[in-house]
């Protein structure tokens, strides 16, 4: 029986490379991780399928930047205490459009802490988040719900065993550079190759040449897959191959990779988010950070980020570092706060419009 958990030595190598360092489209990826870790690529094989099987991996795909595919958002719901465990198990079992489905509170009741219920949200192209909400929020009974699409992306990675040792305040050399969200349009054939591309691996497909079989699957030879996933990668459409950790529950053996959640919040002021979000989203502790209209229902934050530990009183000193940062970068904070992550389930948010039109017949829509 191979290691499984994720701070075995040789895993922790594999890891700290396959999280969130290999970024668009790779034709060898397991080869990569093999070359930049220093693992042998049979070790690394072997042992990311083990992971996989055990749970320890809850996924591995070739991840996009699905914001410039489908229209996206965060939502904060405000639900019923009574319909709340309802609706939660309804947007991760029967909404495949719900991404990150979450349950968060506040240390005290502050702006917004009555919003408990966050989900991230896309809907292809050609369709309406907002439509899609009022949908829901008839389905669950939910009472309100603020729509927060992303205006720029600030941090977008995950990389959990490598940010274990990362001390408050470090940060790059340099401010985080804002990518844009723009609409890109595919064609079919294009689609055709994202759809095969993009479909979480088995454990029995980590091997070389994983995409021979993938290729096989969308119709097209080998080389016309890479074609159109080199061209994808060079539009921004192709984010990173990743493998990522089940970091909400504890594995098998007991043992859990972060215990806390925090979603940071920050109001400055307009027209200097990104100014803003290039110094927070700086600090290497965050795994995201995006400017987000909030509204007054949060007294109107427009900066947002995410951090993940095991020490609720050490993620509060990153929060303060990154506070003091901004301080001593001459940029004022009318309003600060923290929402903690609870009961939690993870799962990609499908961009499929041919998924969309089923799921609305499903729901007696057309």
């Amino acid at each position: 029986m191979l290691p499984v958990e994720h701070n075995d030595p040789i895993n922790a190598k594999i890891l700290a490379i396959s999280e969130d360092k290999i970024e668009g489209f790779v034709r060898e990826p397991f080869e990569e991780i093999a070359n930049r870790s220093g693992v042998g690529v049979e070790v690394v094989m072997a042992r990311i399928a083990a992971m996989l099987r055990a749970a320890t991996i809850r996924r591995v795909r070739q991840t996009l930047l699905a914001t410039n595919l489908a229209e996206g958002a965060l939502v904060a719901w405000k639900v019923p205490e009574e319909k709340i465990d309802g609706a939660f198990d309804w947007m991760f079992q029967r909404d495949p459009f719900s991404g990150h489905v979450v349950l968060r509170s506040t240390d005290t009741a502050s702006a917004g802490s009555d919003y408990k219920l966050w989900t991230t949200l896309k809907v292809p192209q050609g369709f309406s988040l907002q439509t899609h909400c009022e949908l829901l929020a008839k389905k669950l009974g939910a009472e309100r719900f603020r729509l927060m699409p992303a205006k720029g992306i600030f941090t977008l990675g995950v990389g959990h065993v490598r940010r274990k040792a990362i001390e408050p305040g470090s940060k790059t050399d340099q401010p985080a550079k804002m990518i844009p969200v723009r609409r890109v349009n595919l064609s079919e054939h294009e689609w055709d190759v994202l759809l095969a591309l993009k479909r979480e691996f088995a454990p029995e497909e980590i091997k070389p040449s994983p995409w021979v079989a993938r290729a096989n699957e969308a119709g097209v030879s080998l080389e016309e897959f890479c074609r159109v996933a080199e061209d994808l990668n060079a539009r921004k459409i192709v984010g990173r191959f990743s493998t990522f950790l089940e970091h909400v529950k504890p594995s098998v053996g007991g043992v859990r990779v972060t215990r806390f959640n925090a979603l940071f919040h920050w109001a400055v002021p307009a027209g200097r988010e990104v100014e803003t979000g290039g110094e927070v989203g700086r600090h290497h502790i965050l795994t995201h950070c995006y400017w987000r209209e909030a509204g007054p229902e949060f007294r109107n934050v427009n900066i947002m980020a995410v951090a993940h530990g095991t020490d609720k009183r050490l993620l509060l000193d990153h929060k303060a570092a990154i506070d003091q940062h901004l301080r001593a970068s001459g940029i004022p904070v009318f309003y600060t706060n923290v929402f903690w992550g609870g009961r939690s389930e993870i799962k990609p948010s499908e961009i499929s419009p041919r998924v969309y039109h089923e799921w609305l017949s499903e729901q007696g829509k057309s």
